[in-house]
């Protein structure tokens, strides 16, 4: 999830929610959106909007809604007031409170597109640098990524211990991405082969 490497606890509403709500991945996710090329990149409005409908979807899964009609895009759209009238969001927003959620809680929870270029800027490091080198760029985001699995990983192991869950004398973790290829029988650690920009089948 989208921590700092310095310290555990999430630094930015968008971390914090990540965190709260179990989205494990998610920060991830959002990070490889945002620096995508093309047509696979989204703004950080895409983003917010993407965030926000998880969040929703979430609210109503955990509620066990079975009577209200599911489409997260068209509620989402009606609780921000851009769909609908204002009798259809009165409305929608009812048959929720209905349902046991808290609709005010809910909306607190949203987050805007400057929310998450914080998430992403300050706990995930990232940057969109449409000249980059694209092998530059998605190595750079490969090494982010291990290092956040290798801290969310301690964190968790150092959660169990400290509640007596398992036992784990000293330890290290480690985290290693390794690329097969089928063609020549030779294994990789992917930063070395996007260094190299080759496996052995091209030498």
């Amino acid at each position: 999830m989208g921590t700092k490497e310095h310290n555990g606890d999430p630094q930015t509403k968008v971390g914090r929610l990540i965190e709260e709500y179990n989205f494990d991945g998610f920060g991830g996710e959002l990070e490889r959106m945002w620096t995508a090329s093309g047509d696979e990149r989204k703004s950080l409005r895409d983003l917010a909007d993407i965030f926000n409908k998880r969040i929703l979807q979430s609210t109503i899964d955990e509620s066990g809604v079975t009577r209200l009609d599911t489409d997260v895009d068209n509620i989402y759209l009606q609780l921000k007031g851009e769909k609908g009238t204002s009798a259809d969001q009165t409305r929608i927003r009812r048959r929720l409170e209905r349902e046991g959620i808290d609709v005010e809680a809910l909306q607190s929870d949203f987050v805007t597109y400057a929310a998450i270029r914080s998430y992403l800027k300050e706990e995930r490091n990232a940057e969109y640098n449409p000249s980059q080198n694209p092998v530059t760029r998605d190595k750079n985001s490969i090494q982010q990524l291990r290092s956040r699995t290798r801290l969310v990983t301690e964190t968790k192991l150092n959660g169990l211990v400290e509640n007596d869950q398992i036992e784990l004398g000293s330890h290290e973790v480690t985290v290693d991405i390794n690329v097969f290829c089928e063609d020549c029988g030779r294994q990789f650690d992917v930063i070395d082969l996007l260094d190299q920009k080759k496996c052995e089948c091209k030498s």
